[in-house]
């Protein structure tokens, strides 16, 4: 099994990234509020949401989403 799919919370970031990305917002968030999973999932979603106002391209978000799945 893969070191990704034993992390939750890193998941939960990533899905929050890739939510940002897409152009979602944070009240979609599928986790109940103030719960650890949704603080990970809203901290990736300000992050991919600051790499988007930074200029980055979707296509560099993507692979950026892609590497931080393989890095954990």
């Amino acid at each position: 099994m893969k070191k990704h799919k034993r992390d939750p919370e890193h998941r939960s970031y990533v899905k929050g990234y890739q939510s940002a990305i897409q152009g979602r917002s944070l009240s979609v968030c599928p986790h109940q509020e103030n719960t650890t999973m949704a603080y990970h999932w809203s901290r990736g979603w300000r992050e991919g949401r600051q790499d988007g106002w930074s200029g980055y391209s979707t296509s560099t978000c993507q692979q950026k989403a892609g590497n931080l799945i393989l890095s954990h």
